[in-house]
């Protein structure tokens, strides 16, 4: 009888630790250990396919942590942004944002088919894309987190949204903040989930009006260091080379780390939406210098804001579905 007891409290012990790391979203929970009965495995195999796809292209972390953001920020974390064009839905692949620049859906591709292998119709696209953001941060040096998971699929996209929520590289500072502001995020998160832009690439045509044309007037940007700039011109001229990649942090561009906003202080932010951190808030000025001091300051807010944006608008309990190919709907 004592044994049964005390086997009774340690089960009691875990679950109210299980609820003291879950997060109320909307009705649901969301919990790290979602997974840990019904696909142990998940996270092992996520984890695995999402180091095997860096080590072929470290560029492809920068990718899959950017996929959550555009996922996050559209109808919120539920995988619409991997919906294809079909029947009455339009992709959000095609909108402004995501087009001929959002990638690693292959991979995305392969680690679902490596789980419905393991455990099917079980772990959901936007938890995927939950996890292999994290993974994606870990093997570039960044910070790790416990990933709240338990989301599902949405049956739709919004094309709309996906233009008009995501942050665009040339919005105004206020702009920029108040889509922030629309997801439940501040302005502590806006400028550590900016630092993300210390790995990847930009494309020539999201920055070249400040190379020419900041304001309309044929002037360039002079908030840009002008020896940078001059840089920047001899591979983004003013017509033509739109695709041209540029590094987001020219220093470390494959390592995780505060650099982004060493640059930022020294007039060297790619973006114009990295440089207004600097120039047209004082909060946000004031944060982008102790990030620029403190490396592991910004890990433990990024960490932080990445779990807060994690949590946007989850679909849980009976809400959507367990898509069994990430790219389409199931059908009934």
């Amino acid at each position: 009888m004592a044994h049964c007891m005390s086997f009774l409290m340690v089960l009691l012990l875990l679950s109210f630790a299980s609820f003291c790391f879950s997060h109320k979203i909307n009705g649901g929970y969301l919990y790290p250990q979602f997974y840990d009965y019904s696909c142990p495995r998940a996270q092992e195999i996520v984890k695995s396919i999402v180091a095997k796809a860096v080590a072929r292209e470290a560029r492809m972390a920068a990718s899959l942590l950017r996929l959550h953001f555009h996922d996050c920020f559209v109808k919120g974390c539920d995988a619409s942004l991997l919906l294809d064009s079909s029947g009455s839905i339009t992709s959000e692949k095609r909108s402004n944002p995501n087009r001929n620049s959002v990638r690693g859906f292959e991979v995305i591709d392969e680690i679902k088919s490596a789980l419905e292998k393991e455990c099917p119709h079980t772990v959901s696209c936007a938890d995927i894309l939950a996890l292999a953001a994290r993974d994606s941060t870990v093997l570039a040096g960044g910070p790790s987190w416990e990933v709240p998971l338990g989301r599902r699929d949405s049956r739709g996209a919004s094309l709309s949204g996906s233009n008009n929520n995501i942050p665009a590289p040339n919005n105004t500072f206020q702009t920029i903040l108040t889509k922030f502001k629309l997801q439940g995020l501040n302005i502590v998160d806006l400028v550590a989930l900016s630092g993300s832009h210390t790995i990847g690439n930009a494309r020539c045509t999201s920055f070249r009006q400040r190379l020419y044309n900041q304001s309309g007037n044929g002037q360039p940007d002079y908030s840009l260091d002008q020896s940078y700039a001059m840089q920047l011109r001899s591979r983004c001229p003013r017509s033509g080379g739109d695709q041209n990649l540029f590094f987001l942090d020219f220093v470390t561009p494959t390592k995780f780390d505060n650099h982004y906003f060493k640059n930022i202080l020294a007039s060297k932010g790619l973006l114009n939406s990295d440089q207004v951190l600097f120039t047209k808030s004082k909060a946000s000025m004031e944060l982008v210098k102790k990030y620029s001091e403190n490396n592991e300051l910004f890990f433990e807010q990024f960490a932080k804001s990445m779990v807060k944006m994690g949590n946007v608008s989850p679909l849980t309990d009976s809400k959507g579905e367990i898509r069994k190919n990430c790219r389409r709907i199931n059908s009934y």
